[in-house]
């Protein structure tokens, strides 16, 4: 027995059966070696009690996100800059290509071997492209408020593509989780339309395909990274690298390279210095969420990035002077409660609610205890 593999062997002159275990450290994502040895932006949180790496965790998702929130729609606040969201993408995709390349010589994985073909990477970040291409660009049609609901309601492209691409069957609950969130988003938008000066409807169009083409690169990684064994790190390099080429090519062919170079070196530090800035946050919160997952499982991760998007919305409205109503929160309520069921039907072994039969029960105890006091 060597010491990276475990052997199990029957030897004969006929057979030899052997069976390869690698070690956990080659088979966790470059962001979070192993459960023994967890760092996060070279911070060790393996000595640290639960409590104490819970708090670091969600601190920053916290701090990373809300800061990524705020620079994202202060860089679209800039006057003149709205028309330039395809170019933002542009710049955030280079620094996404070097925040990966270095975390791939950092970390474990090397830029030696690359395990997933470059057709399905170039599928991969065509994808990626729509995604925050035109995510970004919504922003100069809608509120950034209606923008993260749309975002909060990924799970209905997400069973779409998941029942086209993969073939999957949802149940009740998931289908419960899709209505609500269509009606939560609807509910939302038509108020966003009666109250927002400046909506219009091709940012609705805008974020819908964006999240079309989260919900089919999900899939794609999925099925990728399960035949190929890739890793995250090496999934954001070549993903937006090339991503980062499919958009200069866009914008050389249509003409819309000069202008917003133009516009941006007139005014240097709010545009490049906060992309920079967005972009890191972007990069680290994502760290961080992983750690979460690992630590404490998908329920924990979602309820923490969900109140972070919650948070991310309020923080809007109060930084950022915008029309409000109340219809906002009937229809952000709304979308939470399809979160909700979308989370529950995930995880009903560890959250389970009382049946009807239950509360029958319940309600008979409570009534015993009550006679009980009135014959004392």
């Amino acid at each position: 027995m060597s010491g990276k593999y475990g052997l199990v062997g029957y030897n004969s002159s006929r057979k030899h059966i052997s069976i390869s275990i690698p070690s956990s450290t080659e088979v966790m994502s470059p962001h979070i070696k192993s459960v023994e040895e967890l760092k996060v932006l070279g911070i060790n949180l393996s000595s640290l009690s639960a409590p104490t790496q819970f708090f670091i965790c969600v601190a920053g998702v916290f701090l990373f996100y809300l800061i990524y929130g705020y620079l994202q729609e202060l860089i679209f606040s800039v006057e003149g800059f709205k028309p330039f969201g395809w170019y933002l993408t542009l710049v955030q995709f280079g620094f996404y290509s070097m925040f990966g390349l270095v975390e791939l010589q950092l970390t474990q994985d090397k830029l030696t071997c690359q395990q997933i073909p470059g057709k399905t990477y170039m599928i991969i970040a065509f994808l990626t492209v729509g995604t925050m291409g035109l995510s970004n660009t919504s922003l100069g049609y809608l509120n950034y408020p209606t923008q993260v609901i749309f975002k909060c309601c990924k799970l209905i492209p997400v069973m779409i593509g998941g029942v086209f691409i993969q073939g999957k069957r949802y149940n009740v609950a998931d289908v419960s989780a899709a209505l609500c969130m269509s009606l939560g988003l609807i509910w939302f938008t038509l108020a966003d339309s009666k109250v927002a000066p400046n909506f219009n409807v091709t940012g609705v169009l805008l974020i819908s395909l964006a999240l079309c083409a989260d919900a089919a690169i999900g899939n794609v990684q999925e099925k990728a990274m399960k035949l190929h064994n890739g890793s995250n790190s090496e999934m954001v390099l070549y993903s937006y690298s090339i991503g980062f080429v499919y958009i200069l090519i866009g914008l050389l062919c249509v003409g819309g390279l000069g202008p917003a170079v133009a516009f941006c070196s007139e005014h240097p530090v709010i545009t490049y210095g906060y992309a920079f800035f967005f972009s890191l946050t972007g990069y680290f919160g994502i760290s961080f969420v992983l750690a979460l997952i690992k630590l404490f499982g998908a329920l924990v991760a979602v309820t923490v990035t969900t109140g972070r998007k919650a948070m991310t919305i309020i923080l809007s409205f109060m930084f950022f002077s915008k029309p409000f109503t109340f219809q906002y929160i009937w229809g952000g309520l709304l979308v939470l409660f399809g979160i909700f069921l979308n989370v529950y039907s995930k995880n009903k072994d560890k959250m389970k609610l009382p049946s009807i039969k239950d509360l029958k029960g319940w309600l008979l105890t409570g009534k015993k205890v009550r006679f009980l006091s009135q014959n004392v």
